[in-house]
C-alpha cells in the first residue's frame, strides 16, 4: 500500500476531489480585478493617457451555490471511500498473490521430494536388477518415474518463478523466502459464522458502499439545482476607476457601488427538462445503491459456503495424504520382498504425489476462500 502505484492513483483522485470542493467554495467569496490601459497619441508624443480600474464583486445570495457546493462535497467523501477501497483491494491482491506463491512453493517441495525418492528407487531397482532379481523393465519403469518427476519439478519451479515475479511487481520490492501464515490458516480453518447480524456489519464497513452513498446524496444535490435557479440572485458591484489625461498630476477619479438582481422568471423550460433528466438519474444512483447492498449479501454468503466447502475438501485431501503415504510405506516393503510389481510401485508413488499437491491446494484454496469472505465483509486482509 506504500510502494504501489494503484494507492498513489487512489490519492491523486482524492485531491482532485478536494481542488473541486474549493473551487465550489469560491463562490460564496468576493473577486478583484484590477485592469490598467496606457494610451500614446502618435501625432503628439507628449500626450499620454494612463487608465486603471479596480473592480470588487461579491455574491450576496445565490441559492444555486449551495446545492453545487453540497454536491462537491459529496464527491468528495465518495472518492475518500473510493480511495481507501482501492487499497483495500490492493492488500488482497498481494495476500492472494503471496498464497498463491506460498502454495506453489509448497508444490515444488513435494515434487522435489518426489523427485528424490524416484532417484532412490532407481538406483535400489538397478542393483536388484544387477543382482537378477527384478526384470529389466522394472529398471525402466523406475527411469520413466524419475522423468516424470523430473519433468514435474520443472513446471513446480516455472509456476513458482512465474508467482514470485507477479508478488515483487505488486510489492515494487524483491521477495524472499516466503513464511506460511499460520494465524490466517488457523483462522481460516475455524467455522464461518454467518447471521444477518454479520451481513449488515459487512453492509456498513464496506468502503465501495460508503462510496456509492455519498454518491446518491452527491445526485440528490446535483438534482435540487434546478429549482434554486427560480429564485433571484443578488449581486454587490464595487468599482474605482482612475484617468490621468495630460500632465502626470492631472487625475480623474470616478467609482460606484451598486447591486445587481437576477431574477430568471422564465427558461423557456430548461430549468424543468434538466430537474427531470436528474431526478432520475437519482433514481438510478439509488437503485444502484440497492443493487450493490444485495450483492454484498450475496459475496457474504457465497464467501462463507466457498469457505466451509474447502474445509471438508481439506478433510478429506488431508485423510487422502495419509492413506497414500501409507500405501507407498507399504507397496515399498511389498515390492523389495517380490511381492508388487514395479508398476504398483510407480503407482503409489504417483498417488503419493497427487495426494500432497491435493492437500496442499486444498490449503491454500481453504486461505484464499477465507480471504474472499473477509474481503467481502468490508475488513482487512490481516
Amino acid at each position: 500500500m506504500q510502494r504501489n502505484e494503484r494507492a498513489a492513483i487512489a490519492d491523486t483522485s482524492v485531491e482532485a476531489a478536494e481542488a473541486r470542493v474549493r473551487r465550489a467554495r469560491t463562490a460564496f467569496f468576493p473577486r478583484v480585478d484590477i485592469t490598467g490601459n496606457l494610451r500614446g497619441d502618435y501625432t503628439d508624443e507628449t500626450e499620454r493617457t494612463l487608465s486603471t480600474a479596480a473592480l470588487l464583486t461579491q455574491p450576496l445570495f445565490d441559492a444555486r451555490v449551495f446545492p453545487l457546493y453540497r454536491m462537491q462535497r459529496f464527491e468528495r467523501d465518495a472518492a475518500r471511500f473510493s480511495a481507501v477501497e482501492s487499497k483495500r483491494i490492493l492488500g488482497f491482491d498481494a495476500a492472494a498473490t503471496f498464497l498463491t506463491a506460498l502454495s506453489y512453493e509448497q508444490v515444488l517441495l513435494a515434487a522435489q521430494n518426489r523427485s528424490k525418492f524416484a532417484q532412490t528407487n532407481l538406483d535400489d531397482v538397478r542393483a536388484r536388477f544387477e543382482a537378477g532379481l527384478v526384470s529389466s523393465n522394472d529398471v525402466t519403469r523406475a527411469e520413466l518415474e524419475l522423468a516424470t518427476a523430473v519433468r514435474g519439478v520443472a513446471q513446480a519451479a516455472g509456476n513458482v518463478e512465474a508467482s514470485r515475479v507477479e508478488l515483487e511487481n505488486l510489492l515494487k520490492a524483491g521477495v524472499g523466502a516466503l513464511e506460511p501464515p499460520v494465524a490466517l490458516l488457523e483462522a481460516a480453518a475455524a467455522a464461518p459464522a454467518l447471521t444477518d447480524a454479520v451481513i449488515a456489519e459487512a453492509q456498513g464497513r464496506r468502503s465501495d458502499l460508503a462510496a456509492r452513498r455519498a454518491g446518491v446524496e452527491a445526485a440528490r444535490a446535483f438534482a435540487d439545482e434546478p429549482r434554486a435557479r427560480f429564485l433571484p440572485s443578488v449581486l454587490l458591484n464595487a468599482q474605482t476607476r482612475n484617468i490621468n489625461d495630460g500632465a502626470i498630476a492631472n487625475r480623474n477619479n470616478e467609482g460606484f457601488v451598486g447591486l445587481t438582481l437576477n431574477w430568471p422568471v422564465f427558461d423557456a423550460g430548461v430549468r424543468n427538462a434538466e430537474r427531470v433528466e436528474r431526478e432520475a438519474l437519482l433514481r438510478g444512483e439509488e437503485l444502484e445503491l440497492e443493487l450493490a447492498l444485495r450483492e454484498v449479501d450475496r459475496q457474504v454468503r457465497s464467501a462463507a459456503v466457498q469457505v466451509a466447502t474447502e474445509q471438508a475438501a481439506l478433510r478429506e485431501a488431508a485423510a487422502a495424504l495419509r492413506a497414500a503415504r501409507k500405501n507407498l510405506e507399504e507397496t515399498t516393503i511389498l515390492y523389495r520382498e517380490g511381492l508388487a510389481s514395479a508398476l504398483e510401485l510407480a503407482d503409489a508413488t504417483q498417488r503419493l504425489f497427487e495426494a500432497e499437491v491435493a492437500e496442499v491446494t486444498a490449503r491454500y484454496r481453504m486461505a484464499l476462500a477465507y480471504l474472499s469472505l473477509r474481503e467481502a465483509s468490508g475488513v482487512g486482509p490481516v
